[in-house]
């Protein structure tokens, strides 16, 4: 695709404690004028209440409409989704269509070129930002249960990551290895990875993990 195909599209999502959509606009607005974008469309989605993304179809539509080349820009990584097993869902899903996004809180772009490594310290933030909001107004409906591994998310993907098998990250943690795999299972981190947790040969990017969207698979279950 050409420069002149591609959509830019300024994406905000107004839910439960996020930044105003004006705050984003703003945000946003700034980062492409420093960096000489110019935003084609503006997308905006209103959840009240903080759903995980197969629940948000809307944002299914949206994605669905995206073509090799275009590029969303948001103001913060956590406007995706702030869940984190959620943002890698999306991110991954994105990649996998040939769609870059910029974040422009951190001033960075993720693409088919950005590794786990570099993405890890987006979850850790969400996680942290998760865990507040988590203890202030309780869990969400329709969100997957709390659970005592949460807080180690971002770890037990990058371990996995690295070839680590579920026996030894549990050893490590000093966890029941059955409830940890119960847990991988839950979060979808095998299919985050696209990989089975017992190899040693882990991919180095983040578009050779997921090259199915959360939104594509549901579709084919319904089907």
């Amino acid at each position: 695709m050409s420069k002149g195909d591609r959509v830019i599209y300024a994406y905000m999502r107004q839910y439960l404690n996020s930044e105003s959509v004006s705050q984003q606009r703003k945000a946003i607005a700034t980062f492409a004028l420093k960096k000489s974008i110019y935003i084609n469309k503006e997308v905006i989605e209103y959840t009240t209440k903080n759903i995980s993304v197969e629940e948000r179809f809307e944002f299914e539509k949206f994605v669905h409409t995206l073509k090799k080349g275009d590029i969303i820009v948001l103001s913060d990584i956590s406007i995706l989704s702030s869940l984190a097993e959620d943002v890698v869902k999306v991110v991954t899903c994105l990649i996998s269509r040939g769609v870059e996004a910029y974040v422009a809180s951190s001033k960075s772009s993720i693409n088919k070129a950005t590794t786990l490594g570099e993405f890890f310290p987006y979850l850790n933030g969400l996680r942290d930002a998760q865990k507040k909001v988590s203890k202030t107004i309780g869990r969400p409906k329709g969100s997957k249960s709390n659970s005592k591994f949460d807080s180690m998310y971002s770890k037990i993907l990058e371990m996995l990551n690295n070839g680590h098998t579920v026996s030894f990250i549990a050893r490590e943690f000093k966890v029941s290895r059955s409830s940890l795999k119960d847990y991988i299972q839950s979060r979808g981190m095998k299919d985050i990875l696209n990989d089975s947790s017992d190899q040693k040969e882990p991919s180095k990017r983040l578009s050779d993990r997921l090259i199915i969207c959360p939104f594509d698979k549901q579709n084919i279950t319904k089907g």
